[in-house]
């Protein structure tokens, strides 16, 4: 054996090339999946949850409470802190014109106040007394330099925040989600109508049961859809305006002859949201947990169709329309993956997390006020997106779908034995009619069917020994698997509009 020395120079080492840092390249590159890959399909949501939607919307809220509480509103006298001087159809289209053009800019600007400032609500207030500042100039005079400390008068972060998450979640739903959540149960429901009496071979438990049509199948599962969406599209949207612990402490104080309550219920309710009128320093969310737990389950449902159209083209029941230039495997040429439905599946799971988290979070709140809600609610725009992300795969997995009628009806025909059910039904009403030899209907089925293939043949020779009266032996000849559908195709036409 060749003798090894103790210590032997080390190998050479390969160089390695420095490595780009990622975080580092401009224009920066997205962490999640929602602002890079999928970018293109929940878009419209950064209009109404973004971090930006959220500055702008603080910026709508204290613009519209400095006008308020210088011009007053129905049922509310003007002013309402005295000496406040009326704003001008110019002072108040001047400073709705601050959020209405808060774009790059505008963020950017504010970005660096906040810097300075190390709070946001406060930066957003400075933000707009900038803007006041600069109305002389800009409309020739004006007397917004003035009431300037009006801004954010008597208010708490949170009377500004609750409002702005108000509005941004109404948005959301009512612009973007209950929209394409309304379309995709709408496509399902004409697909429902489409193949309303096309049979389908039921299975329970996964076994052969009896059948029911496609369309019917489809259409429970648009009417659960659009249940949930019913509770979604009537949910409240609440908000208050009341101080820092919900008493108007310094409202009172400050200005003791007006009527807060009035004024708050007035404001809120002018916003186009529920006045909440009793709270600790926050809007204790309620809404929202109500709101995300109706997605959620929305969202579950959804789940189910996804798992189910999986399994129907796993069958070959559905068939994929192949897409030119598409790949379905690296190596077999021949797949075309139900991708939009597994999509869909992982994207609805990582909602349905997410909305469960924001509805068991956003209730509690320590005392009077803890920050946890501040960050639990800066990931709705994430639980929003994932969830429109799988709406939008399965529009576009349902629309890529055909139905094979030929494998749905040789499907049937190979399972003769589910008809051992109406057959041993039509034996006990013969029994209760006093027909003889109708002794355990059941049992004699069971022996004929249970773990058996029965074909059309052996379960006519069944029924045409029982002695049944010749219209129902008649009936139940004549009887197919195809033809043992019921009321399926009437339900989807009386029950789904």
């Amino acid at each position: 054996m060749q003798d090894v020395p103790e210590t032997s120079a080390p190998a050479t080492a390969a160089p390695t090339a420095a490595r780009i840092s990622l975080a580092e390249v401009t224009p920066p590159i997205a962490l999640g999946p929602l602002d890079g890959r999928y970018r293109a399909a929940v878009a419209p949501l950064v209009d109404h949850l973004s971090e930006a939607a959220l500055n702008r919307a603080r910026i709508h809220v204290e613009v519209e409470w400095l006008i308020m509480l210088c011009n007053g509103a129905p049922g509310v006298a003007a002013p309402v802190v005295p000496g406040a001087t009326a704003l001008t159809a110019d002072e108040q289209e001047y400073l709705r014109r601050i959020p209405a053009t808060f774009g790059a800019d505008e963020i950017a600007e504010l970005a660096a106040i906040e810097r300075e400032t190390v709070h946001d609500v406060k930066a957003v207030e400075y933000f707009i007394k900038r803007r006041i500042a600069a109305a002389p100039e800009a409309l020739g005079t004006s007397n917004l330099p003035a009431v300037s400390e009006l801004v954010h008068f008597a208010c708490t972060s949170e009377d500004i925040n609750n409002l702005s998450y108000a509005l941004m979640v109404q948005g959301a739903v009512r612009e973007v989600w209950l929209p394409a959540a309304t379309a995709l149960a709408d496509q399902l429901a004409d697909m429902a109508r489409d193949h309303a009496a096309v049979p389908l071979l039921s299975r329970t438990h996964g076994q052969p049961a009896t059948p029911s049509t496609l369309g019917k199948e489809l259409a429970v599962l648009a009417h659960r859809l659009r249940r949930q969406l019913r509770r979604i599209e009537t949910g409240e949207y609440l908000g208050k305006l009341n101080g820092a612990t919900g008493t108007y402490g310094a409202h009172v104080v400050a200005v003791p002859g007006a009527d807060w309550q009035a004024v708050s219920k007035t404001f809120v309710e002018g916003l186009g949201l529920t006045w909440n009128p009793l709270t600790t320093q926050i809007e204790s969310h309620d809404w929202q947990a109500e709101i995300y737990a109706d997605m959620a389950r929305f969202n579950r449902i959804l789940h189910n169709l996804a798992t189910d159209v999986w399994t129907y083209i796993s069958l070959g029941f559905f068939t994929q329309i192949p897409v030119a230039g598409a790949t379905g495997s690296s190596t077999m040429p021949h797949k075309i993956n139900p991708i939009r439905f597994e999509n869909a599946e992982a994207n609805l799971e990582i909602a349905c997390a997410l909305l469960d988290t924001l509805s068991a979070t956003l209730v509690t709140s320590r005392m009077q006020r803890d920050l946890t809600d501040s960050t639990t609610q800066r990931n709705i725009g994430p639980a929003f997106g994932h969830g429109l992300l799988a709406l939008d795969n399965v529009s576009r997995g349902l629309r890529a779908l055909a139905v094979n009628e030929t494998l749905l009806r040789d499907d049937l025909d190979q399972n003769w034995e589910v008809l051992g059910e109406p057959v041993q039904s039509a034996m006990r009403a013969a029994s209760v009619a006093g027909v003889p030899g109708m002794e355990n209907p059941y049992e004699r089925l069971k022996d004929l069917t249970r773990g058996q293939r029965v074909d059309a043949a052996r379960m006519r020779e069944f029924v045409a020994g029982l002695g049944l009266p010749d219209d129902v032996a008649a009936r139940l000849s004549e009887l197919t698997p195809a033809g043992y559908t019921g009321l399926a195709e009437q339900l989807v036409r009386d029950h789904l509009a």
